[in-house]
């Protein structure tokens, strides 16, 4: 698998993003990580408009926004009423859609699952913008442990606003 790095790079070397108009953030159940990412990016202005969702790998059946991430998102003044969470599916891998996962493993469970899934519009959140670490899923967790998984991904999303909109 190729890095953000070796994927996005120019003749010149230099880095560059192609423009999406959907981004689709993906976690386990898509009920805590996945929609906290798209509510946080959903709070920052990109020059060039796009839908924000949200999907889950192995969504049995609509579920709520699990209640502490909801709490954490309300006290950081996002709120999401009425979410249900949805399965990700082969159609959602489209040409000027860019999918984000929360973790290295489930980026290989969408080449692995979805034969439409392209690795140029796929990728590790933290990878693409140039974090070491992965957003742990902290189901089971305290309210603290969500707090502190919302905050570490806040700050991969400042980066990656910064970067959507340096490719404009």
């Amino acid at each position: 698998m190729c890095s953000f790095d070796d994927r996005c790079r120019d003749q010149k070397g230099m880095i560059y993003m192609k423009q999406y108009n959907r981004i689709l953030f993906v976690a386990e159940s898509g009920t805590s990580r996945a929609p906290m990412a798209a509510g946080i990016l959903s709070e920052y202005t990109l020059k060039h408009p796009v839908t924000i969702e949200c999907r889950g790998l192995v969504v049995l059946f609509p579920e709520p926004l699990n209640q502490k991430a909801e709490a954490v998102m309300i006290s950081n003044g996002i709120n999401w009423e009425n979410f249900t969470s949805t399965q990700l599916e082969d159609e959602d891998f489209t040409d000027d859609t860019l999918v984000l996962t929360m973790e290295h493993s489930q980026l290989e469970k969408i080449f692995e699952k979805y034969p439409s899934a392209r690795e140029e519009n796929v990728y590790v959140l933290t990878e693409l913008v140039g974090d070491e670490l992965e957003i742990l899923d902290p189901y089971g967790g305290s309210l603290q442990s969500y707090g502190l998984c919302y905050e570490t991904m806040r700050k991969s999303i400042i980066k990656l606003v910064k970067l959507l909109n340096e490719g404009e």
